[in-house]
């Protein structure tokens, strides 16, 4: 579509000023939109969406005044985010990239990269700096006595995605799963002329042109230089809404949908090529993830089911005949039941009836269950739907053991969450007894240490926020979008965990059974 524009050069710094000092409604500096139309300027879609409403007021017919042609074809629909300077139509409710034939909204964009660079800006670098400086001397704390700083780095809520940053933040901290994806060697989509100039994402670029696995690998790079107070994961999620449509938008999204969605996408990306190699040949590269650590799921091996992979075994019996079923399922996670008995209860220190443990959920999880009359099972020995029994084993355990407690249930009208708090330990939770064959596993194999947990608060699925608790070279963390504190063990133990990453404990030289 075309890009309609008043075409006066005095617009572009009327615009620019403004973006910089901030919306003309609430006034606010984050995620200013221009209009193309008219240079006013509004809140994006991040903040409180009077660029939206600029959109809309447009719309209603003019009652006071006769509407002329020109009137008639001005419709404010293409605005531009001043911060990417990536171009929105509300009509195709998308970005877009056509252009005039003059080219004026490219105009537009350099105008405002070279206000960028400058002297009226030069005073808000002065300010940065020395905002960042006083941050890094707040980020020193005193470890054996002396001071070090605190190295990890936030990531800015573009709008309600702290969903996502949570869940960056905590595969961040998985050390394997981060090291790899940090050496692979860096991806230049761009050639030629367009080398080196930003990019400018929309959807007619076509999904060949963007790599999730390429800005997930940006995205790990930065969150532990210590260089910077946050991160805007901006180009990640314009990614993610290019090849995970469930996620465009600015609404609140579930962590762990997404968290599944990414690594689904990663795999499939990873068993693509790679500068003509292989991804799965630098994976079989890698000593530390060797074949016996693979689990495939939907294709070849990647790093992501070499880590998280693992095998669960499920047996179906049949109670009229006897007959058993038995299947193997591959995984990246547990989900778990929070068992009814635990419900209501609403915080750790309630001490009306005992208290809900992970081993509880897992128990749950595991234990022998009858199918209701909605499952009935088709045996092939009665030719007939039966009523039947299910239990699960867990047929082969991954490297990182991922747990997520399904705190929203459907109910007939809404989604409630069950706030029940969760006991987990923070060391050595014990598989063993979850195993098929216990007697086959090693002296540690089956002990898990804690290396992550996702928290949601709030009381809704699509409302509330999400933070990430992390360990990182013996330190916890507290990632809270931009803010990142240190913080301790019985802190993080009170946590209303909502997904759990627990990491294979490593066994000692000469521990095993000879």
């Amino acid at each position: 579509m075309s890009v309609p524009w008043c075409g006066k050069a005095a617009a572009y710094l009327t615009c620019s000023l403004i973006a910089v000092s901030g919306s003309q409604v609430c006034r606010s500096n984050k995620s200013p939109w221009v209009c193309l139309t008219c240079s006013s300027v509004h809140c994006g879609r991040y903040v409180n969406g009077h660029a939206k409403k600029h959109y809309e007021d447009a719309q209603i017919p003019m009652t006071n005044h006769k509407k002329t042609e020109k009137q008639e074809k001005v419709q404010h629909t293409v605005c531009m985010d001043c911060s990417s300077y990536s171009t929105y139509c509300y009509r195709c409710d998308d970005f877009v990239v056509n252009d005039t034939k003059l080219g004026l909204v490219q105009k537009v964009r350099e105008h405002l990269q070279n206000l960028e660079n400058s002297a009226f800006t030069s005073d808000r670098h002065r300010k940065r700096k020395l905002l960042e400086n006083s941050t890094l001397n707040s980020k020193l704390l005193k470890v054996n006595g002396s001071n070090a700083a605190l190295c990890a780095t936030g990531l800015r809520n573009l709008g309600n995605t702290c969903f996502m940053n949570a869940i960056l933040q905590s595969l961040s901290n998985i050390q394997q799963f981060c090291c790899y994806f940090k050496e692979l060697p860096a991806v230049e989509l761009r050639n030629g002329k367009t080398a080196g100039r930003r990019t400018y994402h929309t959807r007619s670029q076509g999904d060949n042109n963007v790599s999730l696995v390429e800005e997930f690998r940006k995205t790990l790079c930065a969150l532990w230089q210590g260089n910077q107070t946050a991160f805007s994961p901006e180009s990640l999620f314009y990614v993610v809404w290019k090849i995970m449509p469930n996620f465009r938008g600015y609404q609140q999204q579930d962590a762990h949908e997404f968290m599944r969605y990414l690594l689904d996408h990663l795999h499939l990306e990873l068993q693509g090529g790679f500068n003509g190699v292989s991804r799965s040949v630098i994976l079989q590269e890698n000593s530390s993830l060797s074949a016996s650590n693979k689990c495939c799921i939907n294709g070849a091996s990647t790093v992501v089911t070499a880590i998280f992979g693992g095998i669960l075994q499920n047996e179906v019996n049949c109670l009229i005949c006897g007959t058993e079923s038995r299947k193997f399922d591959p995984f990246l996670d547990l989900s778990l039941d929070i068992p009814s008995q635990f419900r209501n209860k609403r915080t750790k220190n309630q001490e009306s009836g005992p208290m809900c443990t992970l081993r509880d959920c897992l128990r749950s999880f595991t234990d022998l269950e009858e199918l209701d009359e909605t499952e009935l099972y088709m045996c092939h020995k009665c030719k007939k739907k039966q009523k039947s029994t299910k239990k699960f084993w867990i047929q082969k355990l991954p490297k990182v053991l991922c747990l997520h407690l399904k705190r929203f249930h459907w109910t007939a009208y809404l989604r409630n969450k069950v706030d029940t708090y969760v006991e987990f330990p923070l060391r050595g939770l014990d598989m063993k007894c979850y195993l098929l064959e216990p007697e086959n596993s090693g002296p540690e194999s089956c002990l898990y240490d804690l290396v992550a947990v996702v928290v949601h608060h709030g009381s809704g699925v699509g409302s509330g926020h999400y933070t990430a608790y992390a360990a990182h070279e013996g330190r916890w963390f507290h990632f809270n979008d931009s803010t990142v504190t240190l913080t301790d063990e019985e802190t993080v133990g009170k946590a209303k965990a909502y997904i759990l990453f627990y990491v294979e404990r490593q066994a000692k030289p000469g521990a095993e059974k000879l």
